[in-house]
């Protein structure tokens, strides 16, 4: 109905949304990277689920409780036990405002997590110079795969810490800044977590077979 027939008096037809809701800025960034946790939940899964089935397929080759140094692992997984620590500290200072206690915090916590990733690189080094690589067996393949990728989350986590401190450092704890710490944090964590599960059902359990 174009305005020239419009009855005197009659109201024209309104075809857009006049009263504009209100909507938290970044809320997005949140609710898109819970979607991206998930998927990474689903990619652990399969993982663990492949290693459930590969894990006693050992061709001949080494078991679990013949390479596996549980002493060493144990040291590497309290690594990342306290990285997530401190990385709950750098967020108390976030809350607090301290620019320079978070970007301290989260410089100690990239220290423990580049601690983890040193003594994984040399778990995995010392395993294929004695000829057990991923190749070997069914078993270190599935093994390889599963705590390589969890290694290489790790390493991309580094590289978001690294960022993070640099834009802390330059543009202070602005709330783009808190939103992605607040990412970071949930990501740090899902990594623990992972760990746990990955030190349970691989290094403990199959030290105990």
């Amino acid at each position: 109905m174009s305005e020239a027939t419009i009855p005197p008096g009659a109201q024209a037809p309104i075809f857009y949304e006049t009263d504009e809701h209100h909507h938290d800025a970044g809320g997005s960034t949140m609710l898109g990277f819970w979607l991206y946790l998930m998927s990474d939940c689903l990619i652990f899964a399969m993982l663990f689920a492949a290693y459930g089935v590969f894990g006693s397929s050992y061709a001949g080759g080494p078991q679990p409780h013949e390479i596996f140094e549980l002493p060493l692992v144990a040291l590497n997984t309290s690594m990342l036990l306290f990285s997530s620590i401190t990385y709950g500290f750098a967020m108390l200072a976030m809350n607090d405002g301290k620019v320079r206690s978070v970007q301290g915090w989260l410089a100690i916590t990239g220290l423990f997590g580049l601690a983890f990733l040193t003594i994984e690189l040399y778990e995995f080094s010392n395993l294929i110079h004695e000829g057990f690589g991923p190749q070997r067996s069914a078993f270190l393949s599935s093994f390889f795969t599963l705590v390589g990728t969890h290694g290489l989350h790790v390493t991309f986590g580094l590289v978001w810490l690294v960022t993070l401190m640099v834009q802390v450092g330059t543009k202070g704890l602005i709330p783009a800044n808190q939103r992605r710490l607040q990412c970071l944090s949930l990501f740090w964590h899902f990594l623990d977590v992972i760990w746990i599960g990955v030190f349970t059902f691989v290094y403990l359990l199959g030290v105990l077979r």
